[in-house]
């Protein structure tokens, strides 16, 4: 079921459930200028066999109102629009599942609204604490130190984003996800480029969004928070990640009182049919706990 939520003054995002209303909920919270629509349909399904599931269009992506332009908001405001996703739904307590910018939302949910949590699921993305790594030879890196982007991820992105026409952005798009998703499980163009169209069928357009990007990042670091937190989370580690490559993960696992480790083989930055069955499996494990 579709629905569009009023999640602030001049803010109205979609959003969809899926499964049965009595199933505790899951959240979804995708990353930077990413469509709700970015959970494949397919792994949606695998987690709505337990849970009522609920996926939503951050600000200025998908269906949602595109306002940064007209008035630029940090990019914290966006963790307090996945609250008022759960307001609107009727919703108490969820799991959330945040994936890259989504990963950073999540642990500003675990900070900063605890209450609203039954479970939290953090993937491919940096700690939002200042608590240095402590590597297995018990040296302490700071977090500002670990490895960074992939510089082919980095050489993609730095490349100047020109619109030439819809089919053009399209193969911008697939090549984007061949770099996301790493070296260990072979890249499916077609079926990169057909969770694209289908993307921009539902968002009416094919231009490329920058307001995430521009986004204010400042204020978001919540150490003493995430260190303290009762919220039980889980850290997927990724071995082909190229966004946040390890030890990220570890030192996430680290620096979330409690947190969980536990890796999808193969995974990188990206969601391919290959890691959605060890995923789903993984979530729900975590989610059973919980």
């Amino acid at each position: 079921m579709e629905r569009f939520v009023d999640a602030a003054p001049g803010v109205r995002l979609w959003a969809e459930e899926r499964g049965a209303p009595d199933a505790p909920v899951l959240l979804l919270v995708m990353g930077a200028q990413a469509s709700g629509l970015g959970w494949p349909d397919e792994l949606v399904e695998l987690l709505a066999v337990r849970h009522r599931v609920i996926r939503y269009d951050h600000r200025d992506t998908g269906r949602s109102t595109a306002t940064f332009d007209e008035q630029p908001y940090p990019l914290a405001a966006l963790a307090e629009d996945a609250v008022a996703v759960l307001d609107a739904f009727g919703v108490e307590r969820a799991h959330v599942v945040g994936m890259s910018m989504g990963g950073m939302l999540t642990q500003l949910l675990v900070a900063d609204h605890p209450e609203r949590l039954l479970s939290a699921t953090v993937i491919g993305t940096n700690a939002l604490s200042s608590t240095p790594y402590v590597a297995p030879d018990g040296r302490r890196v700071p977090p500002e130190e670990l490895p960074g982007v992939s510089p082919e991820l980095m050489e993609l992105w730095s490349r100047p984003v020109e619109d030439r026409g819809p089919e053009a952005e399209l193969e911008r798009r697939v090549e984007h996800w061949r770099v996301l998703g790493g070296e260990l499980i072979p890249f499916d163009a077609a079926y990169a480029r057909e969770l694209e169209r289908r993307i921009i069928a539902h968002t009416g357009h094919h231009h490329a969004g920058t307001a995430h990007a521009r986004a204010d990042y400042s204020g978001m670091e919540r150490t003493e928070q995430l260190a303290a937190t009762d919220v039980p989370t889980m850290i997927t580690s990724a071995p082909a990640e190229p966004v946040a490559p390890a030890p990220h993960a570890e030192h996430l696992a680290q620096v979330i009182r409690g947190a969980r480790l536990v890796e999808i083989p193969g995974m990188g930055h990206a969601l391919p049919r290959e890691v959605h069955a060890p995923l789903a499996a993984a979530i729900l494990e975590h989610t059973g706990r919980s």
